[in-house]
């Protein structure tokens, strides 16, 4: 709620929250939309919603406000305050053109269908998934989409059964005779849940296409509608895999469509955040419906069934070694029930040796000599792991019997750990398995034009 002095001066001027009003402060003027006061804000500051999307908020000293003018109704029903921001019953029929290819969309949560709660001034999750395509008509020209709701999470809490669910979910649709599926997803875990599905999903030869966003739906910058329509050309392409369609670059000229078992959140915030790591990525994908292919190595579309492998072991960890760490978590791990370990080690695999104080390669080879697995993978993300060069990787891969993890992501290899645990508890089968390239996520050599900073300088 504003405060005492702010609400005395709407009350005065017969100024309600949703009116459009005319700000004047130091000699500049503002119009837009009266917001509510965030629970959590400052309650002596105004906050207006400017035409381009963006809140600005101004302190009451000094600030002249009054009524304006607009061709919108005004605000009269009480219950305003929280439903500003909600997109009208009346406007949520989206008319699909049933001629056009049969696509599913299927809905998570996360910021691609999230919008700014003015209670609070966070954001938080649509109540009707139908929201998110009434700021995006055009996907309507492109495809016929079916749009459900399996999950309603954001991404940080999604988990091993939510990515069993949703391979479930995939393959009904597919199964149903759906040119392919788009999957809305929170950015924070958007790689982990593509690499599961990539596992999951058994001789799959249809899009899955997994879109997120960086900013939500009902912002000026959002990149939620062109990552959609991108999406949606991706869905019904001769590409018959998992990935990942976001934003390749910061402007809205193109995304790219990233193998997802290669895909990597690189940045907390940008729009082109999303990387194809050690590979390049499949495709760029225009919003006009060019699609240009950037590495051939793919599976093409086919008309076959899609089958379910998502037995697995959720009991893995993902650990980091740095200078100084203390190979005793390893201990408290496997006594808590863990049958396996992603390390994530320095450069090209290593990890403190007995020369340390706080050896890892003691450690890892006396739990590897009782049947668990420690696949090794580096903290560089990019380039691969390499068992033979160094005397101490040599130590760590032969004596101590960790599994190279080749150039896989750490995430990747995480999902697949689990993947292979669900198949068998031999050591020498798990590592067998692990080696195996089965959904793209080990290159048999990597290549000089696979270390990419494109967009990164702009």
């Amino acid at each position: 709620m504003y405060s005492h002095e702010i609400q005395r001066i709407l009350k005065r001027k017969r100024i309600r929250i949703g009116d459009h009003v005319l700000i004047e402060k130091a000699r500049k003027r503002y119009f837009g939309l009266l917001m509510p006061k965030p629970e959590f804000g400052e309650p002596g500051t105004i906050v207006m919603k400017l035409d381009n999307g963006y809140n600005i908020g101004f302190g009451a000293k000094g600030l002249n406000i009054s009524k304006a003018k607009s061709e919108e109704p005004e605000a009269v029903e009480e219950e305003m305050e929280y439903e500003l921001g909600k997109t009208k019953k009346g406007l949520l029929k989206t008319d699909f053109d049933p001629k056009k290819p049969k696509v599913s969309l299927l809905s998570t949560g996360g910021t691609i269908i999230s919008r700014v709660d003015y209670r609070t001034g966070g954001v938080y999750a649509v109540e009707n998934p139908k929201e998110l395509l009434h700021n995006v008509p055009e996907i309507a020209k492109i495809v016929n989409l079916k749009m459900t709701n399996p999950l309603n999470k954001m991404s940080e809490d999604f988990d091993h059964e939510d990515w069993i669910s949703l391979a479930k979910h995939v393959a009904k649709e597919l199964n149903s005779g759906k040119k392919g599926v788009i999957i809305t997803h929170g950015t924070d875990t958007l790689h982990y849940t593509s690499a599961a599905l990539s596992f999951f999903l058994k001789n799959l030869y249809k899009p899955v296409v997994l879109a997120g966003a960086q900013r939500s739906s009902d912002r000026g910058s959002s990149d939620a509608g062109m990552n959609l329509v991108c999406a949606s050309h991706v869905a019904i392409s001769n590409i018959g895999e998992v990935g990942i369609c976001m934003h390749g670059n910061m402007s809205d000229n193109f995304c790219y469509f990233i193998r997802g078992t290669k895909a990597r959140k690189m940045h907390a915030t940008r729009r082109d955040a999303f990387r194809s790591v050690n590979e390049p990525p499949l495709a760029k994908i225009f919003p006009d419906g060019k699609i240009e292919i950037t590495n051939r190595k793919f599976r093409e579309r086919k008309d076959k069934k899609v089958g379910l492998d998502t037995k697995i072991n959720e009991n893995v960890a993902l650990l980091k070694a740095y200078p100084g760490s203390d190979p005793k978590v390893i201990d408290y791990y496997v006594k808590n029930g863990i049958k396996g370990f992603v390390v994530e080690a320095t450069g090209m695999g290593h990890l403190p040796t007995d020369v340390s104080k706080k050896p890892w390669t003691t450690v890892i080879k006396k739990h590897s000599e009782q049947g668990i697995p420690f696949v090794i993978t580096s903290q560089t993300i990019y380039g691969r792991v390499s068992p033979y060069v160094y005397t101490n990787l040599r130590k760590l891969f032969i004596e101590s019997k960790a599994i190279p993890g080749e150039d896989m992501l750490s995430e990747t290899a995480y999902v697949k750990l689990m993947w292979v645990l669900g198949k068998t508890k031999k050591f020498e089968e798990i590592r067998k398995l692990m080696l195996t390239n089965y959904a793209g996520e080990i290159t048999p050599r990597t290549e000089i034009n696979t270390f990419s900073v494109e967009g990164l300088n702009e």
